[in-house]
């Protein structure tokens, strides 16, 4: 059946964000930049000193993200005892393990550039400078995302019935279920 509107040659494709588009790119330069920094720095002093030289990257890699996960454990359960104990925990204890993690695996990763890149990520100035610009990157994005967020979505329970009508509710649950011996009916439809 026909209705009048013409019918286009092609379905609309939605429209690709441009870190889609330039991620598989910006990934393939930065493997191409790594190789090449290897071979030249393996031409420069041997092979056997870039062999060193990435597994000492790997090594203290490791020990930066262990460092930072036993600091992340221990705010996470002074905070659960503070909480348990009924004082307000305070703020700001586990600042910079996320990017202290980020750059002990930038270590691990295989590379002089990314290696040169988690070293910078582990200097105090850098990761506060990061974490602000991050804060603020969020901020900006929350204030302009659209009304309703997941948890009004959420807040709002909809029951969709067989014939299309919507029945918005809550659930409200009993103290004492086992007072009501007696089965109840069905619901009639």
């Amino acid at each position: 059946m026909t209705t009048g509107a013409p019918t286009p040659a092609y379905p609309a494709r939605p429209r690709r964000s441009r870190l889609r588009t330039y991620l598989p790119l910006g990934i393939a330069v930065w493997l191409v930049l790594e190789i090449w920094l290897l071979t030249v720095v393996a031409g420069a002093a041997s092979g056997f000193a870039v062999f060193l030289l990435l597994v000492a990257g790997f090594v203290l890699g490791s020990v930066v993200i262990k460092r930072a996960g036993r600091r992340a454990f221990r705010n996470l359960t002074e905070t659960l005892q503070q909480q348990q104990s009924g004082v307000p925990p305070t703020s700001g204890g586990g600042e910079g393990n996320g990017l202290m993690m980020l750059g002990g695996l930038l270590l691990m990763i295989p590379g002089l550039i990314s290696d040169a890149l988690g070293l910078l990520l582990l200097i105090p100035p850098v990761q506060k400078a990061l974490s602000r610009y991050a804060e603020r990157a969020i901020d900006r994005k929350i204030r302009e995302a659209a009304p309703g967020s997941v948890g009004d979505a959420f807040q709002q329970a909809r029951i969709h019935r067989p014939d299309g009508k919507v029945v918005q509710g809550e659930v409200i649950r009993e103290e004492n279920p086992t007072t009501d011996p007696a089965p109840r009916p069905p619901l009639n439809r």
